[in-house]
């Protein structure tokens, strides 16, 4: 698990200016081998080039760059970095004295086979429904700000020219379940960034509906696979998406600076 374009994506509801000032790039010889996100005010979610795990002089500069505040990544009272990888950096960081945080378990559906229906009603939303969307959204995640203006935002970023919205329907046709789902390509892992399901229709089986809705959708994309990161400590989560053919990864954990 690494930063995906669909992280950068959703995060695109804040605007094209604010997205490009919480990015940072690490190049050599003009090639970018290094993105984050700067992702809330003490937060930076990273990637790297794939060749480059193990590479000992990029894993230093960039160990450097998160910890040193006047580098322009992480403020001084900022403490977490997501490098959910293997590889030379998570090693450099911890010999500059960061420690792992709590655990974040990795879950994989292999997207090879077709993705059998998973008994509620999809429908693909735009603008015309942004408003069922949101209000699913907002009644799953208590406490978030998404609405209207920031999923216009979103959907005008270049991310979503191959992202979908998703929005499950029950028997009613009361909206209960959304999702969106953001490809990087044919034949590359797709991520299912955010999912939900309204507190008023918990413990019926949407969320695992609309979670083999969202494998479905980035199969007709082209992904290769479906992947999404819960956090260790929600095991409904993990649960529901075990329901929906999502296999667990070993765990892996966030770095936190001490003192």
């Amino acid at each position: 698990m690494q930063l995906h374009s669909g992280d950068v994506g959703f995060y695109w509801q804040f605007g094209p200016e604010k997205t490009a000032a919480a990015l940072r790039i690490w190049r050599r010889d003009g090639r970018i081998m290094g993105v984050g996100l700067i992702d809330g005010p003490d937060l930076v979610r990273l990637a790297v080039a794939p060749e480059a795990q193990e590479d000992d002089a990029l894993a230093r500069q960039m160990a450097e760059d998160v910890t040193r505040p006047e580098r322009g990544v992480l403020s001084a009272d900022a403490a977490n970095v997501e490098a959910l990888w293997g590889g030379r950096f998570r090693e450099a960081l911890q010999e500059d004295g960061w420690v792992p945080d709590e655990p974040w378990i990795p879950m994989v559906r292999d997207l090879s086979e077709p993705v059998a229906d998973g008994g509620l009603r999809i429908e693909v939303v735009g603008a015309e429904r942004v408003e069922e969307r949101v209000a699913v959204h907002r009644g799953a995640f208590k406490g978030s700000k998404f609405d209207a203006e920031r999923w216009r935002a979103m959907a005008a970023g270049t991310p979503y020219a191959n992202a979908r919205c998703l929005v499950g329907y029950d028997d009613q046709g009361a909206a209960v379940a959304a999702t969106t789902v953001w490809s990087a390509g044919p034949g590359r892992p797709g991520l299912v960034e955010p999912l939900g399901v309204h507190s008023n229709h918990h413990g019926r089986g949407y969320g695992k509906a609309i979670a083999v809705a969202a494998a479905a959708a980035l199969r007709d994309m082209g992904a290769s696979s479906a992947t999404v990161c819960a956090e260790g400590a929600n095991a409904a989560a993990v649960a529901t998406y075990r329901a929906a053919g999502f296999q667990p990864r070993p765990e892996v954990r966030d770095l936190r600076r001490i003192g």
